[in-house]
């Protein structure tokens, strides 16, 4: 089988991390990766920020957690978080902002490296919190926040895929 439809039919979300640091000539290919996903018209309307700092993580786990009213770790200890920020003004944003997160994600399965897609990036950027981060990092525009690409290396096995549902696909 092709390695690239490989990738993608193995792929798993994964919600348990080491501590462990992923590789910084794996990130530089994941995020080059993002940065070639298609977007509407090739305007590239999406922007990418890491965060690998402990403290920055940790504050955004618990805005994240504080928008579904918990208190546990929505990022699962990950050591790395990629936030997909789109410009609003583009009428494909959310779509844009979406491809670069699922190129973010099969790209580091791809090399080994492993993620998840952890939504509530719109509330949180949308906050007054968020929106301060954003300008304290030196965004600028009208983003919405796609979503948190959390990546590290997992704590145990890879899930196992469900099974595909029936009728999924219709051919007329």
């Amino acid at each position: 089988m092709n390695e690239v439809l490989k990738s993608l039919e193995e792929r798993r979300s994964v919600r348990s991390y080491k501590a462990e640091q992923i590789r910084d000539d794996e990130l530089e290919q994941i995020l080059r990766a993002g940065t070639y996903a298609p977007t509407g018209m090739g305007a590239q309307s999406p922007v990418m920020v890491v965060v690998q700092d402990p403290e920055t993580i940790a504050k955004l786990s618990k805005m994240n957690a504080a928008v579904m009213g918990v208190s546990s770790d929505p990022f699962y200890g990950a050591p790395t978080v990629i936030i997909v920020l789109a410009d609003r003004s583009r009428p494909t944003f959310v779509e844009d902002g979406s491809l670069v997160m699922g190129n973010l994600m099969n790209a580091a399965f791809a090399i080994g490296v492993d993620s998840c897609w952890i939504h509530r990036a719109k509330e949180v950027f949308d906050s007054k919190d968020g929106k301060a981060l954003l300008k304290q990092w030196g965004i600028e525009g009208d983003y919405q926040g796609i979503g948190h690409c959390i990546l590290g290396y997992r704590d145990g096995e890879l899930p196992q895929a469900k099974p595909r549902k029936e009728n999924y696909i219709f051919r007329v």
